[in-house]
């Protein structure tokens, strides 16, 4: 049986502790989104997949497609004692423009559309502030949806930790520049 380490094996992000949340957040490519959090202090395992459609067992190019409703996400298990839902609200902010709608950059679709998938009422309830409070820093409406987790599709085993194994830099606290490629 292998570990979440192991790189080639996705394993299912759950809570492993009781004393452990889950997050899930959408902010265009998973793959960039993933290697900020897993830098995170408190952070204690990432997993790229799909989430918030209405396809069951999608697949990377059905979402890519546009087709399944799902968008490209980052589910994490943090131990709260390290890492504030706050603080990574303010990672999730920083990583990306939440006016851009169905799109991030180049990357176009509703795939990449910015969410806050909340595990809990005190989850949703400090979304709803903190979309609030960086609305003040824009023109634009920001368009980023706060909505229940449901059901999160792992993604297919390569997209997994992608850019730790293209070289990039996964240490915990890492300020390297994070270069996406596909």
């Amino acid at each position: 049986m292998s570990s979440f380490r192991d790189l080639s094996i996705p394993a299912v992000v759950q809570t492993t502790r009781p004393d452990t949340e889950l997050a899930t957040f959408a902010a265009g490519c998973f793959w960039s989104v993933e290697l900020v959090f897993q830098r995170k202090n408190g952070v204690l395992q990432t997993q790229v997949g799909y989430t918030g459609g209405s396809k069951a067992e999608p697949t990377y190019k059905e979402v890519c497609a546009g087709s399944t409703g799902h968008a490209e996400a980052v589910r994490m298990e943090y131990d709260p004692k390290e890492m504030s839902y706050n603080t990574l609200l303010t990672a999730f902010w920083n990583k990306h423009n939440p006016t851009q709608g169905n799109r991030q950059g180049n990357d176009m679709g509703s795939q990449y559309r910015s969410a806050i998938f909340y595990h809990s009422e005190d989850q949703r309830k400090l979304a709803e502030a903190s979309k609030h409070k960086v609305q003040e820093d824009y023109e634009q409406p920001v368009t980023t949806e706060i909505l229940p987790a449901g059901t999160f599709y792992p993604a297919e085993v390569y997209h997994q930790r992608y850019l730790e194994k293209g070289g990039q830099c996964a240490a915990k606290g890492s300020t390297e520049n994070i270069r996406c490629y596909g």
